[in-house]
């Protein structure tokens, strides 16, 4: 017996997330021209990324409570109305700094959309699939990493940065008139319309707390093997750099099959995804410490870490969407700047460890934020007392 669907509107803004999403990570694959366009180091450069991550951190909240009382499809579409101008104005900038501006002005934008997205999302299905649609939106994210990224790079080369920019830019505006045919207008009923302060009051549950928590330590441990993945794979595994970009696919594939999974299980065994998640990255980075020296090992830990890492997302986020059902948006907001926070911190210290004891140490990073948010997971279970299984929390559903 098949249980509901998730259904279209939700693929379109799993769409709306892989457009953005290819602009925050296809850096990595155009620094070298950035750079260079722009005559700045390459540490420079990549500045850039933390840039955007800062944008989202901060953008979340304060875009959030701008437009709470918004139907979501408006902000939605404003969201991605302002991230396609920033990119116009990066596509023309005439230097570093307006570069950067835009690329924070778009994260903020991005930041903004990714909360109304996952209000949408939980809105438009049953209550006993809020986990498979919010991996649905967030595996955007995980085909943005196997597909936008390559094909950006592949732009660039081709013709430049600059023209990478624009294709994100009208990939994204494909997106808006996507969710302008098939998403509901979202307007809720008085009972339903957003207030400030019953949003606010939702912030007094210390179970919350430690879900945002536990959501920054999964980012951090996943962005601390990430970003010095394909400089490990060469450096420390003597995988030859023709082979890198096959290997960091093959990772890929891992971070999207670990959505599906995390978003399967999350439904029924929230707690049970999380501590599982969180305790399989933990012992994936332990064996890619040991064995980074073989190439195959290497990338098979590596592809552990991202299935078992991206599972933990569509956990967390029911777990926040449950505690927060009766006023979800900040709630959301802040478990975006959550991710962000812990996207800035993961690259921080495994560069850290990276310069102590070379690049296997950077495991030692991630299995310590993997373990940090095992316990985190345990307190926030501890805590549930005697509460019905929280995927049965319910959130309006839009009409």
């Amino acid at each position: 017996m098949t249980g509901p669907r998730v259904p279209l509107p939700v693929y379109v803004l799993a769409f709306a997330v892989f457009a953005q999403g290819t602009s925050e990570l296809m850096l990595s694959g155009l620094l070298p021209g950035v750079a260079a366009d722009l005559r700045v180091s390459v540490a420079a450069a990549g500045l850039l990324a933390s840039g955007f991550a800062a944008g989202m951190a901060v953008g979340a909240p304060l875009l959030t409570a701008a437009t709470l009382r918004w139907p979501y499809r408006r902000a939605l579409l404003a969201f991605l109305s302002a991230f396609v101008l920033a990119h116009l104005f990066c596509a023309a900038a005439p230097g570093y700094g307006a570069l950067m501006a835009g690329r924070v002005l778009g994260a903020v934008a991005y930041a903004g959309f990714w909360v109304s997205a996952m209000v949408a999302a939980v809105r438009v299905v049953p209550a006993e699939i809020k986990g498979r649609a919010l991996a649905v939106v967030s595996s955007g994210l995980a085909v943005a990493t196997i597909v936008g990224v390559p094909l950006s790079t592949v732009v660039g080369d081709a013709f430049s940065w600059r023209t990478a920019m624009l294709a994100v830019a009208g990939a994204t505006a494909l997106a808006a008139v996507g969710i302008v045919v098939f998403l509901p207008e979202g307007r809720g009923t008085g009972a339903e319309r957003p207030d400030l302060r019953r949003e606010l009051a939702v912030f007094t549950d210390p179970r919350l707390w430690l879900t945002y928590l536990a959501a920054a330590l999964s980012a951090a441990q996943g962005t601390a093997i990430a970003t010095y993945l394909g400089a490990l794979l060469i450096g420390a595994a003597d995988l030859r750099p023709g082979r890198v970009p096959v290997a960091l696919v093959i990772a890929g594939v891992g971070a999207l099959l670990g959505l599906a999974a995390g978003g399967r299980f999350a439904d029924r065994w929230p707690f049970a995804t999380l501590l599982a998640g969180f305790s399989g990255a933990a012992a994936a980075s332990v064996l890619l410490v040991l064995g980074a020296g073989r190439p195959v090992t290497a990338v098979l830990c590596a592809t552990a870490l991202q299935f078992f890492g991206w599972s933990l997302n569509p956990a967390v986020n029911v777990r926040v969407f449950t505690y927060a059902a009766a006023a979800p948006s900040l709630a959301g907001a802040a478990n975006i700047t959550g991710f962000n926070i812990g996207i800035m911190a993961g690259p921080a210290l495994g560069g850290l460890l990276i310069a102590l004891g070379g690049l296997p140490a950077v495991g030692w990073a991630s299995a310590g934020f993997a373990l940090a948010g095992l316990a985190a997971a345990g307190g926030s279970y501890l805590l549930r007392g005697e509460e019905a299984e929280p995927a049965q929390a319910t959130l309006p559903v839009a009409r």
